[in-house]
């Protein structure tokens, strides 16, 4: 019987010392989410298309966004930079807005979510060329795949939801919605869009007035 024992303890020792050889550990610490409120955060879900197959690296807010999620919380100025309200009764101060764009198949496809808006209510949305300021026309005029040559542009042959990204919403008794649209273009890698602006309407179509969707009520920059 003691030498049953013996042996045994000596087998488990000579296993024990080489449990390195045999394998490693795998981790189960998650990474730490971004803090809230970061002004860019990069949806794990798309692909890199760099070819890699993993996700998108994280983006300190230095680059255009092509591809990615950027999101925010509005404040007005001087406290909102990256997320504004120009408008508190249609934005409420801490209302959240966020903007993924992804790849597709075809070309591009951009997904819009907010929260804490007005309940019940109507509400423009779009791309625009410039990042956000205290003033709301410094965001400039919506991004265009095929640009008008005759800007503002009203003209409903190039002012239209193909032509743009277009993401007019109607808010839910929460004030919350969400709204996406496909594209078969792809953003200009150099002038990509800056900001997502919202409007106090939804947009018009008619000859003259095309785009257009009432006073700008916030504003989204999507490049730090």
């Amino acid at each position: 019987m003691r030498r049953t024992l013996s042996f045994l303890t000596i087998a488990l020792t000579a296993l024990a010392g080489c449990s390195d050889t045999v394998g490693t550990s795998i981790p189960t610490t998650v990474p730490s989410p971004p803090p809230a409120g970061s002004p860019w955060i990069v949806s794990s879900g798309i692909p890199d298309p760099r070819g890699s197959g993993g996700p998108l690296p994280t983006n300190s807010g230095q680059a255009p966004l092509t591809v990615g999620t950027a999101s925010g919380t509005f404040q007005p100025v001087p406290e909102g930079t990256q997320a504004i309200t120009y408008d508190s009764a249609a934005v409420p101060p801490g209302a959240t807005a966020q903007v993924t764009v992804a790849t597709t198949v075809k070309g591009i496809r951009v997904r819009l979510a907010v929260t804490g808006l007005a309940t019940r209510r109507a509400y423009g949305a779009h791309l625009h060329t410039k990042t956000c300021t205290s003033v709301p026309d410094d965001a400039g005029p919506h991004y265009q795949h095929q640009a008008d040559p005759s800007p503002p542009s009203v003209n409903p042959a190039y002012a239209n939801p193909r032509n743009e990204v277009w993401l007019d919403f109607t808010t839910d008794p929460r004030g919350a919605a969400t709204v996406a649209v496909e594209q078969t273009w792809t953003f200009d890698p150099v002038r990509p869009p800056r900001s997502l602006v919202l409007h106090a309407q939804l947009t018009r179509t008619d000859a003259g007035k095309a785009g257009t969707a009432g006073a700008r009520v916030a504003c989204l920059t999507l490049r730090g």
